[in-house]
C-alpha cells in the first residue's frame, strides 16, 4: 500500500508491505513524520521508506525488489529507509549486502524513525515497540476505519513460521492503553474496528490473564460512537467456546471470526506444533459456523514437510465440507530458523504447487457459493468510494467484512433518495453477481 498527499515542504515517500499489523506501524512512522508532506511520487521525494515483509519468500522478494526499484528512481541527495521485519530478520546480512540503502532499521524502532531520518543513521534496538494511546498515527486508506493493534510477538511455536525469531515473544499492550486509543480515535471519526495481532487469542495471557479478547469486548462496548468492530488472527489453542458466545452476544463485534488452521489432519498439526487435536478444533469451528449470520475466514499450507496425499485429501475433504467464507491457501516453502526446515519428508515442489492448486480451486468455488448466497439479501455496507472498475459505480463492502481481504460490492443504482456518502454507512440490496463482485441498490441510510 502507497500512501498520497502533495505539499510544497520536503517529501516522504512510504511503502508499507506485507500484513495489517504492518500498516499499522507504518502509520506511526508517518506520525512521527508529520513534518513532511506525504507524496506518491518516489522520484522527487526527500525520504523514502520501505517497511518490509521477512515472513515468507515471496513476501521477502517483493520487500528487495520494491527498494531496490525505488533506489533506481530516487532523486540525488535523497534518503532510503529499509524498515520493518525483513530487516530485522536480517539485519547483519542486508547492511553487508545492500550498500544501496541508507538506513536500516528493524521492528523496535518506529517512533524513533524521525530522529533515525534527521541523524542519517541506522538503529535496532532489542526493546519491543508497543504502540500506546500516546504515539502520534496517521490513519490511511479510511475515514471511518482503523486498525488496532493488541500485541507485539507470539508465543506459539509453530514449525513453518519464523516470526518469534525476530519479533519475540508475546508482548500484549494494557487494555487501558487501547480502551485510551480506540477512544482517541473515535474521537476523530473512526466507528469502524479491526483488532489485529499476530495470536489476537492470547491478548494478556502474558499478564497472565486468558480472558483477555473477552474484557476487550466488555470494555469496547461501553464506548460510545463505535457502530462495528471484529477481531483477526484468533488461534486454535488459545481460543475458546466462551470467546465465541461472547462475541456474539456483543452489540458491537461483528460474528467474524478469523482462525488460520493451516491444516485438520491430526498427524500434519502435530508436525506443525499446532493445537490441542483435532476433535478440540472441529468442536471451535462448528462453534463459529453455527453462529447466526457468522463470517468464517481461513488460512491453509500445502505440501508441508510430512503431509501425504492421504492427508492432502482429508485436507480437501474437510474445505469440501465446511464451506469457509473466505480462505487462502499457501504453498510450503522453507524458512530458515524454523523447525520445518529441518525436518525430513519434505515433499517435492511440483507435488507443493500442484496440492496447492487443487485446494485454490475449492476454496475459490466455496468463496463463490458463499457470494451467491447474498443474492436477493439486503446487507449493512460502508461506502469506501469509486471502484476501479468504473466511475460510475461505487465500491462497498459488508459491515461484517475485513477491508480489503473479503470483498467487494459495486453499487450501481440509489433509491435513497440522496448523494451517497463516502464513509457512510446504508442498506444495500443485492441483485446479483459479476464474477466474484457484488452488485447491490442502496436503499436507505443506517
Amino acid at each position: 500500500m502507497k500512501f498520497s498527499t502533495q505539499n510544497p515542504k520536503k517529501s516522504l515517500h512510504l511503502v508499507s508491505l506485507g500484513c495489517t499489523k504492518n500498516l499499522v506501524d507504518s502509520e506511526i512512522m508517518l506520525g512521527k513524520l508529520k513534518d513532511y508532506a506525504i507524496s506518491n511520487n518516489a522520484e522527487t521525494s526527500d525520504v523514502i521508506i520501505v517497511n518490509t515483509c521477512g515472513f515468507i519468500d515471496s513476501a521477502k522478494e517483493e520487500s528487495i525488489n520494491t527498494i531496490l526499484n525505488l533506489h533506481e528512481q530516487r532523486k540525488k541527495d535523497s534518503v532510503l529507509v529499509m524498515a520493518g521485519c525483513l530487516s530485522e530478520r536480517y539485519k547483519e546480512e542486508l547492511q553487508k549486502e545492500l550498500p544501496e540503502i541508507d538506513i536500516f532499521t528493524g521492528v523496535g524502532d518506529y517512533d524513533k524513525i524521525d530522529t533515525l531520518v534527521n541523524e542519517k543513521r541506522s538503529g535496532f534496538t532489542n526493546e519491543v515497540f508497543l504502540l500506546n494511546e500516546t504515539n502520534d498515527r496517521v490513519i490511511t486508506g479510511s475515514n471511518y476505519h482503523a486498525y488496532i493493534k493488541l500485541s507485539e510477538g507470539c508465543n506459539q511455536v509453530c514449525s513453518f513460521c519464523a516470526i518469534p525469531s525476530f519479533k519475540g515473544k508475546l508482548h500484549s499492550r494494557t487494555l487501558e492503553s487501547l480502551v485510551k486509543e480506540v477512544k482517541n480515535l473515535v474521537a476523530q471519526g473512526f466507528y469502524d474496528f479491526s483488532f489485529v495481532s499476530q495470536d489476537s487469542s492470547s491478548f494478556l495471557r502474558d499478564l497472565n490473564i486468558n480472558d483477555g479478547l473477552e474484557r476487550l469486548v466488555n470494555e469496547v462496548e461501553k464506548i460510545e460512537g463505535i457502530k462495528s468492530a471484529r477481531i483477526l488472527y484468533l488461534y486454535p489453542s488459545t481460543t475458546t467456546l466462551s470467546l465465541i458466545k461472547k462475541i456474539e452476544q456483543s452489540k458491537v463485534f461483528e460474528n467474524y471470526f478469523d482462525m488460520p488452521l493451516q491444516h485438520i489432519s491430526s498427524k500434519v498439526l502435530k508436525i506443525m506444533k499446532r493445537g490441542k487435536g483435532v476433535e478440540k478444533l472441529k468442536e471451535l469451528m462448528s462453534a463459529m459456523r453455527n453462529t447466526p449470520n457468522s463470517f468464517v475466514r481461513t488460512t491453509f499450507i500445502a505440501g508441508h514437510p510430512g503431509e501425504t496425499q492421504e492427508d492432502f485429501e482429508e485436507l480437501c475433504s474437510y474445505v469440501e465440507e465446511y464451506g469457509f467464507d473466505r480462505a487462502n491457501v499457501f504453498s510450503y516453502s522453507d524458512e530458515d530458523g524454523t523447525t520445518a526446515y529441518e525436518l525430513d519428508g519434505k515433499v517435492d515442489q511440483e507435488t507443493i504447487d500442484k496440492r496447492a492448486e487443487i485446494l485454490g480451486e475449492i476454496i475459490q468455488r466455496k468463496t463463490l457459493e458463499s457470494l451467491e448466497k447474498e443474492i436477493g439479501q439486503i446487507v449493512d455496507v460502508y461506502i469506501d468510494g469509486e471502484s476501479e472498475e468504473h466511475e460510475y459505480l461505487l465500491s462497498a463492502r459488508k459491515t461484517i467484512w475485513a477491508p480489503e481481504i473479503d470483498g467487494e460490492i459495486y453499487i450501481n443504482d440509489n433509491e435513497t433518495g440522496k448523494e451517497l456518502t463516502v464513509g457512510k454507512s446504508y442498506q444495500v440490496k443485492i441483485s446479483e453477481l459479476a464474477g466474484d463482485k457484488l452488485l447491490g441498490t442502496a436503499i436507505k441510510e443506517i
